[in-house]
This record gives structure tokens, C-alpha cells and sequence, in this order.
């Protein structure tokens, strides 16, 4: 016997499972909240389950059955979305929209690049992006304003599928006219104890700072902190200006804001890598648009690209 249930309150049904409280689904899809609850009322009807576990905060978390359902909701949905674009002549070419969250230190060099790219292939997609710190890029996507996110997997929780772009290496970052600056020219890698001496920048972002601080435990050194940043060109020009060194994973170029340059300097120590990748929920199927993304980003960033 056919189940009578619409793809509406299959839509709800995904959107309070991601935010996990009817209200705050219901401003997300421009609903009013007794819509939403007369829809997850009658889907339970109907499937003759409980989707939900009813919180006193009128907050709401899926019951185990509800965690299953969803699991087959997310991939039939998408494959609707796509069975609409071809009913629409569309299959051949993407459409829509796409909400790309970014690591923010990658944001600046990277994204025009990929963006620019993105736009000439695939003009009917229109991508809106989102800056953020690792931590919060895994908030944003899981609540559904974003769909993937271009981010480092540092932190990263078994509650997230990815695509990976690149493997990246930790450098120690120095000043043009510092000892170990090469001299204008290539400079030669170093272990992270020869530095031990000097004064630390410190990269102070969520999981980033954390990571940094393992290889100095793995290196048996103390930094010398002498300041800390959020902002990570902050960090590049005092380092630049000659405060301290520091170390990061992203090579840019050498400019910084206040005119002077900083250089990367390969480390011989062995330091565990970090995954530049795109990341979404396990719940949630990867889109066609999203594919492209992803597939593109790694087309310029992956090692093939660079």
C-alpha cells in the first residue's frame, strides 16, 4: 500500500531535523510554525512512527527511527531535484543556488580564483559564500545555511562526509631579512627547535591554535608567545615587520598589508599533515552543484592545479 506523504513535508521534515526546533525551521523555509507542526503531525500519521522526541525547551531531536527515515530522506530528495532539472531540459547544464561556507585565511587568495572560474563554466548557478573559523564553518553547515564548506579538517567529527583537495604542510613563517629567510632567495628547511629561541605569533583560531600547539609538543618546544591573533594577516605582518616568527599551513604570497614580505620556511620535523577539504553533513547527499564545486576546487587547489 502507497504511503499518502507529500515532498513538502518531506522538505520540513529535513529542515527541523537539521536545526532541530520547528521555530527556527519555519523562519528558514518562510513558513509559519503550525505549518510546520501540522505537517510533522500528519508524516507521523501517516508513516505510523515518531519522527521526533518533543524536548520542554520546544526544541525537538529525532528518535532513532527518525534518524533512519532520514538517512533515505536526504538522497530521495535530491534525486526529486534532479529528476526536476531534467523535466526542465536541464540535465546537461547546472542551475539554482549554492551556499559555499570558506575557511577564512583561505578566502582571500583562494576563492576569487575558484569563484571566477565556477561562474565562467556553470553561469546558471548563483554561489553565495560565507567567511568563518573552522569551528563555526561546522555550526553553519549543519544547520543547513550552508551546503558544503571549503575548510582545513581540523576537529572535524564523524557527523561529516568530505572530498578531499589537498594535503597540506605546516611551514614556519619568517621575516625576508630574518637568518633563516634565505637572503632573497630559496630558503633552506629548518627544524621548528631553531627558532625555539625567538618570539611566537601566535594564530589564535578554533582547532587551528590547537593543531600549532601539538607540533611544539612534538618538537619538545616551548614558544615564546609574545602575541596572539585571530586575524591571519595580522599575524603575516608582524612577522613581516620583524616580531617573531610563526607557523601556519597556507602558503600566499609573500606581500603583506603594511608593504613588507614574509617567507615561508620548509620544516623538516615530522608534523602530521592537515586535509584541505570540502565538507558537508553525512546526512545529506552532495548535490550535483555541489560535486562541481568541489570537483573544480580541487581541479585548481589540488597538487594537479598548483
Amino acid at each position: 500500500m502507497a504511503l499518502d506523504f507529500t515532498l513538502v513535508q518531506l522538505r520540513y521534515f529535513q529542515e527541523v531535523a537539521r536545526r532541530e526546533n520547528m521555530t527556527e525551521a519555519a523562519k528558514q523555509l518562510n513558513v509559519t510554525q503550525s505549518a510546520i507542526s501540522t505537517a510533522m503531525a500528519q508524516l507521523e500519521r501517516t508513516l505510523g512512527i515518531d519522527l521526533f522526541v518533543r524536548q520542554k525547551n520546544r526544541s525537538v531531536v529525532l528518535s532513532p527511527a527518525g534518524r533512519r527515515f532520514l538517512s533515505e530522506v536526504s538522497p530521495f530528495l535530491e534525486s526529486s531535484d534532479a529528476l526536476g532539472e531534467t523535466a526542465h531540459g536541464l540535465a546537461s547544464s547546472l542551475s539554482g543556488e549554492l551556499s559555499v561556507g570558506v575557511f577564512s585565511p583561505i578566502a582571500p587568495t583562494r576563492l576569487p580564483l575558484i569563484h571566477a572560474e565556477f561562474e565562467k563554466r556553470y553561469p546558471g548557478v548563483r554561489v553565495n559564500y560565507l567567511e568563518a573559523d573552522l569551528f563555526d564553518l561546522q555550526r553553519l553547515v549543519i544547520a543547513g545555511e550552508c551546503d558544503i564548506v571549503l575548510t582545513y579538517t581540523l576537529g572535524l567529527t564523524d557527523r561529516f562526509d568530505s572530498f578531499l583537495i589537498d594535503v597540506v604542510q605546516p611551514h614556519a613563517l619568517v621575516s625576508l631579512d630574518h637568518r633563516l629567510g634565505g637572503g632573497g632567495g630559496q630558503p633552506e628547511p629548518i627544524h621548528l627547535r631553531e627558532l625555539a629561541e625567538e618570539n611566537y605569533i601566535q594564530l589564535d583560531m578554533p582547532f587551528s591554535r590547537q593543531y600549532y600547539d601539538e607540533l611544539f609538543r612534538i618538537a619538545g618546544v616551548v614558544p615564546k608567545v609574545r602575541h596572539s591573533f585571530a586575524g591571519y594577516e595580522t599575524v603575516r605582518s608582524f612577522v613581516a615587520m620583524g616580531h617573531g616568527y610563526s607557523l601556519l599551513s597556507q602558503s600566499v604570497s609573500p606581500g603583506t598589508y603594511v608593504g613588507l614580505k614574509a617567507v615561508d620556511v620548509p620544516l623538516l620535523d615530522d608534523f602530521p599533515s592537515i586535509d584541505l577539504s570540502v565538507v558537508w553533513p553525512k546526512e545529506v547527499r552532495l548535490s550535483r552543484r555541489a560535486r562541481a564545486f568541489s570537483e573544480l576546487t580541487r581541479e585548481i587547489l589540488g597538487p594537479a592545479g598548483q
